[in-house]
């Protein structure tokens, strides 16, 4: 029975001596697949590298984590699976991550050899969670969520408009020439999309608007 692959990682934090330190405790245990700093820059890391698993700070200056998750749904069919890694323990970081799509939620005071293991699981897809947080994610899923009338409701105008284009099969590029904007504002409206229609995908999101009739 052959040993399945230690899974590469990619660090983000946004204080490079903290990434320093877990690069160091992780490096003879997994495989690093780089360092980032920053959304922008995690998500070139994860386009580029294509990391099996993302630790992934929550507060960042430019957005923390819950906005690389949204925005990485976007660059590729098959996302990594990301374990957020925070000082912070509050319950509303903890659902909010998990809401976004995170697979795990650990804190900061972790060893090297439980973060390891906890990154090992959910490549492996099991949900991973510092004791106490275990919780809060149990307490906010307990109930269904409240849907609006309709799930076209929850999303402005502009929106619909980039949705619409999506289920028609154009590209950002296509897209941000037809309304008159810039490609990265097409793909934050997508993320925003993404995330009021609790879809994981660009792939995801075409399907849903033509089951719809949007593509006509």
């Amino acid at each position: 029975m052959s040993v399945p692959a230690e899974p590469r990682v990619l660090i983000v934090d946004d204080h490079q001596l903290f990434r320093a330190g877990v690069r160091a405790e992780l490096e003879p245990l997994l495989e690093i697949a780089g360092e980032a700093g920053g959304v922008e820059d995690a998500l070139d890391a994860i386009e580029r590298e294509s990391p099996d698993v993302v630790l992934l700070d929550v507060h960042m200056p430019d957005g923390g984590g819950v906005e690389v998750i949204r925005r990485a749904a976007t660059l590729t069919e098959s996302p990594p699976c990301f374990l957020a890694l925070s000082v912070s323990d509050a319950a509303e970081d903890v659902i909010a991550i998990i809401r976004a799509g995170a697979r795990g939620y650990v804190t900061k005071s972790i060893s090297g050899d439980e973060l390891a293991d906890a990154a090992r699981r959910v490549h492996e897809g099991d949900a991973v969670f510092s004791p106490r947080l275990a919780g809060f994610v149990l307490d906010a899923f307990a109930g269904p969520a409240p849907q609006p009338e309709s799930e076209l409701d929850a999303l402005t105008g502009r929106e619909r408009e980039v949705l619409q284009h999506i289920a028609r099969g154009y590209m950002y590029k296509e897209i941000a020439l037809r309304l008159d904007i810039s490609p990265k504002t097409v793909e934050a409206h997508v993320s925003s999309v993404l995330r009021k229609l609790q879809l994981s995908s660009r792939h995801e999101l075409s399907r849903w608007a033509a089951e719809r009739g949007l593509d006509l």
